[in-house]
């Protein structure tokens, strides 16, 4: 005769006495203390959501930010989804400079995917672990009107430079708090999908990480969080660098070091900051309880920008 142990086998949790745990707690105090009342605007990439048990982790830890008196604003991605959905129903995906051709047809999927799956399954996942959570897009009381982007690319054969139309993809050009300062402070917690409104009413999709800056810069935020599935900005070795200002990250551009797509992010992170953001933190979004790390623990969980 066999005997299942699995269920009385302990879990990681449960092995921690309870000495332990208050030990944590009282280590988390001084960050709770310093995050107190703090707006933090959190982007969580469309790569690192990929896994439901680590969207169910960030629910956990945006509730327990909420309860420790934070005021958490989550911004959501969603590029591999929306890759997806466009394959599932036989539009091809074209990119230059590295943004999305957004045409018609697609910004009708990129809406669809982004307001509407995407947003309601994290809401589900915040309110599942506790907490009252809020699904909007930009386009909610005009929260961020935008413009059309326009991106040039340089030929590779002939190396002359050519305007890209991106078709309905947009940068953010007004931010309207108004919704926003109505939701925050009153145990609401709002979820942004990056969709905005154009000055003529119609729609464009903004990149996940300069909606979320410019959300950021207009309420002021504390720290910007932008969970990717990265470690951080790396060094020319390839290791983590922990802090960096906006001059060393802008060496660092110039010289090669940061490269490809961190460049734009770290661009994203420098707009923040002159925005009048204190940091922002570019982290990777697939370490389990990644936005507890970085804001409850002495040691952090990625890189910080600062002024």
């Amino acid at each position: 005769m066999t005997v299942d142990t699995a269920a009385e086998t302990p879990t990681a949790t449960e092995t921690i006495d309870d000495h332990t745990k208050a030990r944590v707690l009282v280590q988390a105090l001084p960050h709770m203390q310093r995050y107190d009342d703090a707006i933090i605007v959190v982007k969580y990439g469309g790569h690192a959501m990929g896994d439901e048990q680590v969207a169910r982790d960030f629910a956990q830890d945006i509730v327990l930010l909420e309860q420790s008196g934070v005021n958490p604003v989550v911004v959501h991605g969603g590029g591999p989804q929306i890759g997806a959905m466009l394959a599932k129903l036989g539009i091809k995906s074209e990119f230059a400079a590295g943004l999305r051709i957004t045409d018609k047809a697609t910004v009708e999927i990129v809406e669809m995917v982004l307001a509407g799956s995407i947003n309601k399954s994290l809401v589900g996942f915040i309110n599942e672990a506790g907490g009252k959570a809020l699904g909007l897009s930009g386009k909610d009381g005009n929260m961020v009107v935008a413009s059309k982007v326009t991106r040039s690319v340089r030929d590779p054969d002939s190396n002359i430079e050519q305007v890209v139309d991106l078709g309905f993809v947009g940068e953010p050009e007004t931010v309207d708090t108004t919704v926003l300062d109505q939701i925050l402070g009153r145990e609401l917690i709002p979820v942004l999908a990056p969709v905005a409104t154009g000055r003529d009413g119609g729609t464009f999709n903004v990149n996940a990480d300069t909606f979320a800056g410019a959300i950021a810069g207009a309420l002021g935020a504390k720290r910007l969080l932008l969970l990717t599935d990265v470690p951080g900005v790396l060094d020319a070795d390839k290791q983590l660098i922990k802090e960096l200002t906006i001059a060393q990250a802008r060496a660092l551009i110039a010289d090669g070091t940061i490269s490809g797509g961190m460049i734009p992010k770290v661009e994203t992170c420098i707009y923040a900051l002159e925005q009048g953001v204190e940091g922002v933190v570019i982290l990777d979004g697939k370490v389990p309880h990644a936005v507890l790390l970085e804001l409850l623990t002495d040691h952090g969980a990625g890189t910080l920008i600062t002024r």
